[in-house]
């Protein structure tokens, strides 16, 4: 790769093993979001990024404004909270089940109506690296693609980041917030991206996006050419579509041609990955100090009469989502908190919108097309879509023996849990939810 970049675009060269062609279903494809209307309340849980929960720094009765921290944690892994609304605090509920069916505190806060903003918000004030890294952790931005890492804790690393690459990729089914993001959101994301070389002296900047975004493509070319003094070395790389695109170390590889080893992280290549929504929460919080707030989430499925993008403040319940967009609750059969390959199926739909959550899907039984398992008939197409060169079927026979040593040896801990040889699989085995178990039990074994 060449010492600098010029402003313009390229196609990567395709040198990744495996992935599969998945339904382009896209009914919300380059819509503005619709606004969500104040909700009366929020519920806002105190477990939504990797690490440690946050603490409520309020309680009840205390009155909030929108953009104030309502929680933190002094844990590294962590990232503060903020009040979606204005209005009051009425409760704070500790041991309920967020929309993955996991136990966390939320805080509630009535609203006002109002959406009074906080009277401490300023633009932060930066003049070295740390200042950067603490005002990123300030704006409580997290891996928004779904990972949920701790931006600041990623940016913090102590490896030479050579480049940092803007992840675009929104491969999967019926998501289109991150497009929407890079089509209307342009000189946020960019402003993310410039200053984060800036301040993490990262030479190289890559925006990866899929072949079937053009129209934001072109959005972003004309910003990088009309405003190049502004924003050099940044170049745009597009791919054709096949899922996992957007996985990292797929990412990584496909623009670079570094190859992430096993159990090692972006950095440990000179690499740095962050969603193209954190980037432009970063630059929108560099450029306003309003913290994150609210998400544009894409809300489809077939049990959804009106599909579109909508934005909405956290800690508003999912079903209320659902209602605003025409739910046909006499079809659905369930709901999904992502997309329809890695989303996770929402066991109360009362549960709260959280930070990560980038789609919402409402689907049927046809659309679900569950169908009972049979035997592997060895066909091997998961393995041929498996992007991490895995062989899901031996893994698959290990767990099933309950050799979870044979299985580790395997590579079963590499499994990304993209859900490509689920998917693949004529057998309709779910190899992803054996594999996640699996993965869950040899951590459980090791500690």
């Amino acid at each position: 790769m060449s010492s600098s970049f010029s402003n313009t675009i390229s196609r990567v060269v395709e040198r990744h093993h495996g992935g599969i062609k998945v339904p382009d279903i896209d009914h919300t494809h380059g819509n503005k979001p619709t606004k969500f209307p104040i909700p009366n309340k929020v519920r806002i849980p105190m477990s939504m990024h990797m690490g440690a929960p946050c603490k409520p720094l309020v309680k009840r009765g205390d009155e909030v404004q929108v953009g104030q921290i309502i929680a933190d944690s002094e844990a590294l892994l962590s990232a503060p909270i903020h009040a979606s609304v204005s209005g009051k605090v009425t409760g704070i509920s500790v041991g309920e089940l967020d929309a993955a069916g996991n136990k966390t505190t939320l805080i509630e806060i009535e609203s006002d109506g109002k959406m009074t903003p906080w009277s401490e918000i300023k633009i932060p004030n930066i003049n070295s690296r740390q200042d950067f890294i603490q005002s990123v952790r300030d704006s409580g931005v997290v891996g928004l693609g779904g990972a949920g890492f701790p931006t600041s804790v990623k940016f913090a690393t102590d490896q030479k980041i050579e480049i940092l690459i803007a992840n675009g990729a929104e491969c999967e089914p019926y998501n289109t917030s991150d497009y929407y993001t890079m089509q209307y959101r342009t000189k946020e994301m960019l402003n993310g991206l410039k200053e984060s070389m800036k301040w993490l002296n990262i030479d190289q900047g890559i925006i990866f996006v899929e072949e079937n975004k053009m129209s934001a493509v072109e959005e972003i070319i004309k910003l990088l050419e009309t405003k190049s003094d502004q924003y050099p070395n940044i170049k745009v790389m597009v791919a054709p579509v096949l899922y996992p695109r957007g996985a990292e170390k797929v990412v990584i590889q496909m623009t670079t041609g570094r190859v992430v080893p096993a159990g090692k992280l972006p950095a440990d290549v000179n690499v740095l990955v962050s969603n193209v929504t954190t980037l432009a929460e970063i630059g929108k919080f560099l450029e306003t100090g309003v913290p994150l707030i609210d998400k544009v989430v894409t809300v489809d499925g077939q049990a959804i009469r009106e599909p579109q993008n909508v934005l909405v403040p956290i800690g508003t319940e999912i079903y209320e989502i659902l209602k605003f967009c025409d739910l046909d609750e006499s079809i659905v059969e369930s709901v999904i908190m992502g997309g329809p390959m890695m989303g996770v199926a929402v066991g109360d739909i009362n549960s709260p919108l959280i930070k990560m959550n980038n789609a919402i899907l409402a689907m049927t039984k046809a659309e679900r097309g569950d169908c009972p398992a049979t035997e592997c008939i060895r066909c091997a197409k998961c393995v041929r879509g498996c992007p991490m060169k895995l062989s899901p079927t031996i893994m698959y026979k290990a767990i099933m023996k309950e050799n979870l040593d044979q299985a580790k040896e395997i590579g079963v801990m590499n499994c990304i849990e993209c859900g490509a040889c689920s998917y693949s699989c004529p057998a309709d085995i779910a190899l992803v939810h054996w594999f996640r178990q699996a993965k869950s039990a040899i951590r459980t074994k090791e500690r």
